[in-house]
């Protein structure tokens, strides 16, 4: 068993970050000592890094509640988990196009600032005003 600290220790995030998780019901509310103090198990653990590592992976905490409720009910399939990693994935993709565009248009920008001019003849700052 573990105390609020320990498991938070464990885990690598702070006891507010774990409170948070309970708080948002991704987290069950642990059991407590005859004394109030909250007590985890090992299967606690397992879920917070199950929570952690999906967070890591994009999923908002949303996604993850869904994930968790997937991976405790036997009438579910593997597929509907992996409906939903692609759906993600194609999230992630859209990012990354639009993240591309935007450092090419950053680095259009860079290229077009003389360091010597003032901040206010700054192309880049005057690109920001300009509709895309």
């Amino acid at each position: 068993m573990f105390s609020t600290r320990q498991l938070a220790a464990q885990a690598g995030v702070n006891v507010e970050t774990l409170r948070f998780y309970e708080r948002k019901g991704l987290m069950p509310a642990p059991q407590r000592t005859s004394g109030g103090y909250r007590q985890y198990s090992e299967n606690d653990l397992k879920r917070l890094m199950f929570i952690l590592t999906a967070k890591r992976h994009g999923f908002t905490l949303q996604e993850i509640k869904e994930l968790l409720e997937l991976r405790v009910s036997s009438e579910n399939t593997c597929e509907q988990v992996q409906t939903i990693a692609r759906e993600k994935i194609k999230l992630i993709d859209e990012k990354l196009r639009e993240l591309k565009r935007i450092k090419k248009a950053l680095q259009i920008l860079s290229q077009r600032c003389q360091s010597e001019h003032p901040s206010e003849e700054c192309p880049i700052l005057e690109g920001f005003e300009q509709p895309e």
